[in-house]
């Protein structure tokens, strides 16, 4: 195995794909978090970039989920949109699951199962588990 053939499937539940909109689109109570994580915004936008998965799609091998909540104040859903269209414009296979009102961290039950039932099915997928 390779470096290249390591990543067969990932999943991202209400991730960021993009630090710097993160840092100008999240809501008041954490729009400095990534200042002490990444850098201070926007003197260190050059960071931001270089850390932001969505920037880099062409470099990744494998198969992506998204899980995200429509409703998300702290990381807002266009993160998994964005991603999304920058994996296909890449050719990259992923799937996107918008949970209409649910915020960061899934809270119904029926979100919760179907979240699962869907991690479980994807990676018995793309893993082959199940031959």
């Amino acid at each position: 195995m390779t470096t290249s053939d390591a990543f067969a499937a990932g999943t991202s539940l209400f991730g960021v794909g993009d630090l710097a909109a993160l840092a100008q689109h999240t809501h008041k109570f954490e729009s400095r978090y990534c200042d002490r994580l990444v850098a201070p915004w926007p003197a260190g936008e050059a960071v931001y970039r270089d850390r932001s998965p969505v920037h880099h799609v062409d470099r990744l091998h494998g198969e992506l989920l998204l899980l995200q909540g429509s409703a998300d104040m702290v990381v807002p859903l266009a993160q998994a949109e964005d991603m999304a269209a920058a994996m296909r414009a890449a050719g990259r296979d992923v799937e996107l699951a918008v949970y209409d009102g649910e915020g960061h961290g899934f809270r119904r039950h029926e979100t919760i199962v179907d979240a699962l039932t869907r991690e479980l099915a994807f990676y018995t997928r793309v893993l082959r588990l199940g031959t």
